[in-house]
Order: C-alpha cells, then structure tokens, then sequence
C-alpha cells in the first residue's frame, strides 16, 4: 500500500498497464541537432521548427533507458534538474532529453500515476465537436469536447480549455484561436473516492488505478490531441494549447507537462496541487497542506500519501514539471490575495523551472504573472489579457514575440537562491563532434564594462524581454586574474527606472543607486570565467542600460 511506503523510496507500481506502456511506445528520434536554429533567426521561425519537432510525439524522450533507484536522499532544498539519476551532470540538449524522462518517471511515480498509452484513439473533428474512442487492452471508452470556432477562416489552432470556469475565452477567440471546452469530469471524475474512480479513462484502467484524476484528466487531453491530429487539418491545425482556473489549473498544468505536443500552457490559480513547489507549499502559511490537496480530492496519484507530511523526501518538485514543459510556451498566472492558492509557491516553482528555460536558451518562452490588483478568484483580468494574447500570437500563430515576463506581487515575491544549490548550464546541441552551439531567443548580451585585466571583476547585463512600461534582465559575473569568493555590483538607474523584483542576489536601494550582493552559492567565479545569470531582476522604466561596478566582496 501506498501509504505504508517510508519517504525517500520509491512505491511499487501496481498498475498492470505500466509494463504494456513502456513496450508499446515507439519513438521516431530526430536529431536536436537538425532542429537547432542559429540565434540570430527570428522566433517565428524558430517556433515554427520547434512545434513541428513536438507534434511528432506525445513523449519525445520515451526511448530513453529509465531506470529508477529503490530510493533516494531527501532534501529541503529543490532537486537539481540538471543532475542525472546517475549523478552525472546535463551538459547538452540531447542529455536534456533523457534527464526530463528521468524526471517524466519520478513525478509519475511519487505524485501523479502512470499516463499510459491506448492501443487505438479515433475519432472526429466538426467545426462544433469533437469526438474520442479510446480502445486498450480489449476495453473501450468514449467522451467528446464542444468546439467554438473564431471569426475568419479556418484551419484554426485550438485551446484546450478545462470546465469552461475562469479562462478568458473572449480573449482567446478574438486572438484567433478556437475554444475546445472540455469537461474533465468525463475523463477523471471528482467527488469519487480512491478505490472507486470514475470517467473514461477509469473505465479502461479500472476503478482502483493509483493514478490520480489530474493525470487521468491529462491523459483526456492528448487523446483530443491524437483526433486533432488525425482530422487533417481542415478545421482545426495542430498548434494546441490548454488553460484552466483553479483545479482546472491544476489539471492544464498537468496536462501541458505530460505532452510535449501542447504549444501553449496556460495555468490560473492552480494552487496546492498545481504549479506552487510542494518543498515551498508547506512553509507558506495560509496555503493549502499537501494533505489537504491530496484528500479534497483524488487529484495526485494514491502514491503521494507517502509525501503529504514529509515533502522534502520527493525525489522532484513542480519546478522540474515547469522544465519538462521547456522550451514550449508557458503562461502563469497567479493570485497573491488569496492565502489558500500560496502564490510564493507558485512564483518559487516558476523561477525554478524558468532556469531549465534559460539553459535551453529559450528565457523569453516563460512568464509568470501574479501582480495584480483584483482579487477575485478565477476572475477574467485586465492584467493578463495582453499577455494572453502575446502568448497566442507567438506560441500558436507563430507571430509576434511572447511576453517573456516574470511580474511578482510585492507581497508574494521569492528568492530562488533560499531554495537551491545547484547552478545553471549553457546546454549545446552536443553534436557528434562535440560542439556546443546554444540556441536562444533573447536579444544579445551587451557589455557594460571591458574585460577584466586585474584582480577584480566585471559584469554585464542582458536583456531578456522587454514590455510596455518594463523590461527583464539577467546579469553576468566574470572574474578577473583571481578567484572571487564573492560579488558586489553597484550601477545607478537612469531617470524613470526602478527595480521591481529581483531573485538569486540581496539587492538595496538608496535613491537611483543599486547595490547588488551574491547570496552565497553563486558567489565563486573562478579566475578568468563567467557566472553567467549570477542574478536576474525585473525593472520598471526604460531599456537603458546602466553602468554596472563590481568588486570582489
């Protein structure tokens, strides 16, 4: 059972489709390599290679040699995504691929349940519904999706909305995009208890499946993407996206983790359970316990009872499923006005993730959102919607850029560096000969000061993204003829800039003047090299670069 099961080691699997899964899946491998686009070609090209890449496959690491250990070393801290089971390190996109199935594996296995892989999905595509057959193992089910389709002509890409409840379909329709509604409860019901699950998916997988609703709920939306897929494109194209507010937050989250053919990923409010990291779940006060997420509902896997009380023993956390969803769009939107939904979490779990964005040289193709003034849950915002359309517009129209922001409210902003100690690579393409060319879609590092000749250290700013009003940018931290234990960086805003947020440096202000300090782990900078992202911040005002100081501390 999987409560009898002690933290740190890994629960039996008791699904019997586990095996037949593994088997089944086929795998075209394609090269990263022959995808990698130089940096200098714009992002709707890029976006356009990308998406086609992803749409080959629900999974495009499932010939990867998995193995999972009996168990594992707790920790407070969030596990590095970067560290292979074997403990060796990521160095490249290809091992990336791998990595994110080790991952794929332990988050199944601990948190949510086995997704398997049907033997048949059919179906139709009408410009009002669609429709899913699901065969496996000699079992059958069915459910089906209402269609709203935008003005215009078609083929159209389609968001997956979950429960119709707090998504801004007005939005999404006028951006160009058709509305899928999907209700969740046909696939994975809730209000059911574990040993008597409900909804499609429990009709071929049995009533007792440890797999949680979230996942089932998931594994719904790719059979809608399979149909899609299969329709021929008249009516809708293969640009997918998947929103939802609040449990159906959880559920989009889950859903655009587990399926790297979703484009977009749009999560609201999802709280416990959601995007908000479970190691930081259980230190925010006022949100909801893990135990509490886990016996409202069947939500995550029964597995996860082993971890309600003692989540520093999970071999993952949410910020790996945020990297699993790298480098596709990926859209946060949090509330930090109510304590239940523990916004901090959800903003540690996106700066967490947003590190294997930026490793894959893809910074831009994250945001996260949770400054806003209305309160409401799962109200339709103002704030959100020009980030929304941005979103639709880059990642399933291919035009335009996307957001690119990271805007956390005052009263919910977080500090990766008290939650990891582990850094941040470049990964290359790593091509056969052993070059590294990384890919990315930020604009290009400019220099604020010339190399270091002596003893002491430069930096420069990069700017990741820019927005009306705003701009993001990470800073690099290169030492000179000696070893730095530690950075200060001083520099000096222009009229009308400020900072706004900041993460992975202690930061104070008097006036225009900025002191930056390192926090510790990303203090030492070897002679001679580069920390690069020793910190990132969000300012306010406009891209005009100041002149930035630094001296060993």
């Amino acid at each position: 059972m999987a409560s009898s099961i002690a933290p740190g080691s890994a629960p039996p699997t008791s699904d019997p489709g586990r095996t037949r899964y593994r088997r089944r899946l086929r795998f075209a491998l394609v090269a990263l390599a022959s995808v990698a686009l130089a940096s200098a070609l714009a992002l709707s090209t890029r976006f356009s290679a990308e998406a086609q890449v992803q749409a080959m496959s629900e999974w495009d690491g499932a010939n990867c040699d998995v193995q999972i250990p009996g168990s594992w070393a707790s920790s407070s801290l969030l596990p590095d995504p970067f560290t292979k089971l074997d403990g060796s390190k990521v160095t490249t996109r290809s091992q990336w691929e791998c990595r994110r199935s080790e991952i794929k594996e332990l988050a199944e296995r601990t948190i949510y349940g086995d997704k398997p892989q049907p033997d048949s999905t059919t179906g139709t595509v009408t410009s009002s519904r669609i429709t899913v057959n699901v065969s496996d193992n000699g079992r059958s089910t069915s459910f089906s999706a209402s269609v709203q389709l935008p003005s215009g002509s078609g083929p159209f890409p389609a968001v997956i909305v979950y429960g119709g409840f707090g998504a801004d379909t007005s939005t999404i329709l006028s951006s160009g995009a058709a509305v899928v509604n999907f209700d969740p409860a046909t696939v994975g019901a809730e209000g059911t208890p574990r040993s008597n699950k409900q909804g499609a998916f429990y009709t071929l997988y049995g009533a007792n499946s440890t797999t949680g609703v979230l996942m089932a709920q998931a594994w719904g939306v790719s059979r809608l993407i399979d149909v899609i897929e299969q329709s021929g494109g008249s009516i809708l194209n293969n640009y997918t996206g998947v929103t939802g507010c609040s449990r159906y937050g959880k559920g989009a989250f889950v859903a655009g983790a587990f399926d790297q053919r979703i484009d977009l990923t749009m999560p609201i409010e999802s709280g416990s359970g959601g995007v908000g990291a479970m190691r930081s779940i259980a230190q925010e006060s006022g949100s909801q316990p893990l135990s509490s997420a886990y016996g409202e509902q069947p939500w995550l896997g029964d597995a996860f009872s082993a971890y309600t009380g003692n989540p520093a023993g999970l071999p993952v956390d949410t910020h790996e499923m945020v990297g699993m969803i790298a480098p596709r769009g990926l859209f946060i939107m949090d509330n930090p006005h109510v304590e239940w939904l523990g916004a901090r979490s959800g903003a540690v779990a996106a700066l967490g993730g947003a590190e294997v964005y930026k490793a894959l040289g893809a910074g831009a193709n994250i945001s996260y959102h949770s400054n806003t003034s209305n309160g409401t849950h799962c109200a339709v915002r103002t704030d959100w919607r020009t980030p929304l359309q941005q979103s639709i517009n880059a990642f399933l129209k291919g035009s335009g850029t996307p957001p690119g922001v990271i805007s956390m409210h005052p009263n919910k902003s977080a500090n990766l560096a008290q939650w990891r100690n582990w850094t941040t690579p470049t990964l290359g393409a790593g091509d056969p000969g052993g070059t590294t060319t990384p890919e990315t879609t930020s604009p290009p590092v400019e220099t604020t000061s010339p190399p270091p000749t002596g003893s002491g250290c430069t930096a420069r700013i990069e700017v990741v993204s820019t927005w009306n009003g705003g701009w993001q940018g990470n800073v690099h931290v290169t030492a000179g003829a000696s070893t730095l234990s530690g950075w200060r960086l001083t520099w000096t805003w222009a009229s009308g800039q400020s900072m706004a947020s900041s993460w992975n440096a202690t930061v104070t202000s008097s006036g225009s003047t900025v002191t930056a300090t390192d926090v510790g782990w990303n203090g030492s900078v070897a002679a001679g090299q580069t920390r690069t992202t020793a910190w990132g911040f969000v300012a306010s005002g406009p891209t005009t670069l100041p002149a930035v100081t630094c001296a060993p501390d």
